[in-house]
């Protein structure tokens, strides 16, 4: 049975037939990517931890997949249902505000706080203000603007996202600038999740993450993956093991995990590479900005080296950061025999 017939019955009986999530789909003729676009009442996320804006479906090239739905359960008010690579900012206002009171989440809008407890980023905060969300899009990129202004607590600001393939390469750049409008000087950080999903395949020896520095984990990864120099290696493929009545792929699952140190002050130690040994695909993220802080974060279906940069604008000024993504494929002489 069609959509177009289904969508007729469920009018017939009262039933307003729901929209699917806009999108986007660019390419450059060597990557291909599907963007989610950010829209209050259909748009695929609608969560209060991340951005709505920059949130990559699919990316192929080279005969490889990058992103995908790595959660079982979708839900788009569920704080982390959300796909490719994804920025989490830190609240603004949100330690001055007493409960009741307002604060702002860049990409996402106006908040409020509901109790005197920290803030905690799966929390189901309500979402008073999405802002003015406009969108550009042309053949090889999408462009994002996000307006938002809080009288209340003095934040306000213009922030431009543009997801642009690079002409004729496996590339993809992640280019950011922030304008603030308001009476407050904006002093917050932000992390990029990844949300890799190399070629679909499960978390475990196969994958290896590379930092250009000596890496200092703060705490032991649970036996399942290690750090040796550079690199973080697995020493066993990551389980859902879902317990009691978790959901499959939230609570319950196996996750290895630590934050890392031995990064410097230069842009140079941003510089990580997430490679897949059995089917030979690898990504290199890169950025202008050093790092701020380093955390890890991995399960079965994806692998999320979460690095940090930190963003200030005083009142009247603006600052501008950049992500490059380079995609490429390993040679078959670097794999395991066999594979």
């Amino acid at each position: 049975m069609s959509r177009a017939i289904i969508a007729g019955l469920l009018l017939s009986l009262g039933f307003a037939a729901a929209a699917d999530p806009p999108a986007a789909t660019i390419t450059n003729g060597v990557v291909r990517a599907r963007l989610h676009l950010p829209d209050a009442d259909n748009g695929y996320y609608r969560g209060t931890r991340f951005d709505w804006s920059g949130s990559v479906a699919s990316l192929e090239t080279n005969g490889h997949t990058y992103f995908g739905q790595w959660f079982a359960r979708y839900d788009p008010k569920i704080h982390d249902s959300i796909t490719g690579p994804v920025e989490d900012y830190a609240p603004l206002n949100y330690t001055e505000a007493k409960p009741g009171e307002t604060f702002v989440k860049i990409g996402i809008g106006v908040l409020r706080r509901f109790d005197d407890q920290p803030y905690r980023f799966s929390a189901p905060y309500e979402l008073l203000d999405t802002g003015k969300w406009a969108v550009r899009t042309g053949p090889d990129f999408v462009e994002y603007r996000h307006e938002v202004a809080d009288p209340k607590s003095g934040y306000a600001y213009i922030y431009t996202k543009t997801v642009r393939l690079t002409p004729d390469k496996p590339q993809m750049t992640i280019e950011h600038t922030l304008k603030n409008t308001g009476t407050k000087a904006i002093a917050t950080n932000v992390y990029n999740h990844g949300f890799f999903m190399l070629d679909s395949q499960p978390t475990g020896p196969d994958f290896t993450v590379s930092f250009p520095f000596e890496l200092k984990p703060a705490r032991e990864m649970a036996g399942l993956a290690e750090v040796k120099g550079k690199q973080i290696v697995y020493l066993k493929e990551l389980q859902e093991n879902p317990v009691g009545n978790a959901a499959p792929g939230r609570s319950g699952r196996q996750a290895a995990s630590t934050l890392l140190e031995g990064f410097g002050t230069e842009p140079k130690d941003f510089d990580i590479h997430v490679e897949n040994h059995k089917t030979g695909a690898g990504v290199r993220i890169t950025s202008d900005r050093p790092l701020w802080r380093l955390n890890f974060w991995s399960v079965r279906t994806t692998v999320c080296p979460e690095a940090y940069v930190e963003v200030k604008a005083d009142p009247g000024h603006e600052t501008s950061w950049r992500l490059t993504y380079d995609f490429y494929t390993l040679p078959t002489e670097g794999r395991p025999a066999g594979r």
